[in-house]
């Protein structure tokens, strides 16, 4: 009854057309990065403007991120089916924006289980009211039916799973992009999965939620485990170099330039001036660079 309901409820929305939003990525055996787009949210990609992750194994599929609504999910659901017969058994949430949890509910009503550190769960909680209302604004009729449903189980720093022969370890090691954000190391294949600790293609968003100089730290632990594959939270599965370049230097230098301002006695309207070049081949440079430098300067007259 539940699965026909969803189908029927899938239906109803005409802009659901996964291939034209996701991407499917293979990234190394049983395991795919499923790439969505680098613009905002919109009514075509329904909250979906994230990478997931994916890792089958014998016992059922992993979904790492569970779209950014119901039909988001649903969409999501498409893309996996196209890999897998297999059910999609846990739902990682690496984080608390709204695409690492709102589509939460359509993968519990199938059965699956969420996790998310206790950090996000509480994030979640704090701020669905707001994510909620400012998805009603992009997505229109495509947010019916999402409700806020939270994770079935939550860790403070560590979670291990292990499931078909594989073991997903879990970690959050502090404030990021946002408050919970944890990252998934998959050592059989030698993947990590990183939520929104990193992005590359498209400029990073030094979002409301953030601590840039917490997320420099968190991004450094997470490089210890030197990982071959890099699956992020925003663009393509890549290398840890280039995470490295597009994500931590980029935070490195947007504080160090933010701080030589500060020295100088210059304002935060001056923020937007500092040095990013090296980094406007990025997407999204041109809307985001000032905002990161003001949202930094703000930040950083606090610590």
């Amino acid at each position: 009854m539940i699965r026909g309901l969803l189908t029927a409820t899938l239906l109803a929305v005409p802009s659901l057309v996964s291939g034209d939003v996701l991407e499917v990525q293979p990234v190394t055996e049983n395991v795919w990065a499923i790439v969505g787009e680098t613009e905002q949210r919109s009514s075509d990609n329904l909250g979906n403007n994230a990478t997931f992750g994916l890792v089958v194994t014998a016992e059922g599929a992993v979904l790492i991120d569970p779209g950014g609504s119901w039909h988001g999910a649903g969409m999501l659901h498409e893309v996996v089916r196209g890999v897998t017969e297999k059910p999609v058994v846990y739902v990682i949430n690496t984080g608390g924006q709204d695409h690492r949890w709102l589509g939460n509910g359509y993968w519990q009503a199938q059965g699956a289980t969420v996790i998310a550190s206790e950090a996000a769960a509480a994030d979640q909680h704090d701020r669905a009211s707001e994510q909620m209302s400012a998805l009603a604004q992009f997505l229109g009729e495509g947010l019916d039916g999402t409700e806020p449903s939270f994770a079935d189980v939550t860790f403070e720093t560590d979670h291990r799973l292990d499931l078909g022969g594989m073991t997903f370890e879990i970690m959050h090691r502090g404030q990021a992009h946002t408050l919970g954000d944890s990252f998934v190391w998959l050592e059989e294949r030698d993947v990590m999965f990183t939520g929104d600790i990193v992005y590359v293609d498209r400029l990073l968003g030094n979002g409301p939620a953030r601590n840039t100089r917490s997320w420099v730290a968190v991004f450094e632990e997470m490089a210890t485990f030197e990982p071959a594959h890099v699956v992020p939270g925003h663009g393509r599965a890549t290398d840890l170099a280039t995470a490295r370049r597009e994500t931590h230097d980029y935070l490195v230098n947007l504080r160090t330039e933010i701080g030589t301002l500060m020295d100088a006695g210059g304002s935060i309207m001056e923020a937007p001036e500092i040095d990013q070049s090296a980094w406007s081949d990025l997407e999204q440079f041109e809307s985001l660079a000032g905002r990161n430098a003001q949202a930094a300067y703000e930040e950083m007259e606090w610590e």
